[in-house]
């Protein structure tokens, strides 16, 4: 069980780690809406696109972080952050603090990983 201290603690880093990704995401945004480049070499155009894909593979694992850290912050609210989906043991300090957005105790996640492994998943 989270103590008030602790349960402020991770609130605080999870609000602070969804305001600056959010933050991130729409500059990202605003700078690829703002000015269009018109390059005229081939060379340069190709830079440009791949950089721009680059950058949207980057934005998409933070929306998929954005997603999880919100499900973390509802754990918080119900209570249920900090014990683990699988055993329903308490998840260690060590890595909540590692991995806030983890819903998984060491132990189950290395079974998960040694069965997704043995499953070539």
């Amino acid at each position: 069980m989270l103590t008030k201290k602790r349960e402020n603690y991770f609130r605080d880093l999870l609000t602070e780690r969804l305001d600056s990704l959010l933050h991130v995401a729409n500059k990202t945004v605003s700078g690829m809406t703002d000015h269009v480049e018109n390059f005229p070499d081939p060379t340069d155009r190709a830079t440009l696109e791949s950089d721009r894909n680059f950058e949207l593979r980057i934005r998409d694992r933070e929306r998929k972080l954005i997603s999880k850290i919100k499900d973390a912050l509802l754990r918080l609210d119900n209570g249920t952050f900090g014990i683990c989906e699988e055993c329903g043991e308490e998840i260690s300090d060590e890595r909540l603090i590692a991995r806030p957005v983890t819903t998984l105790c060491i132990e189950c996640k290395k079974k998960q990983e040694s069965h997704e492994k043995a499953m070539g998943v």
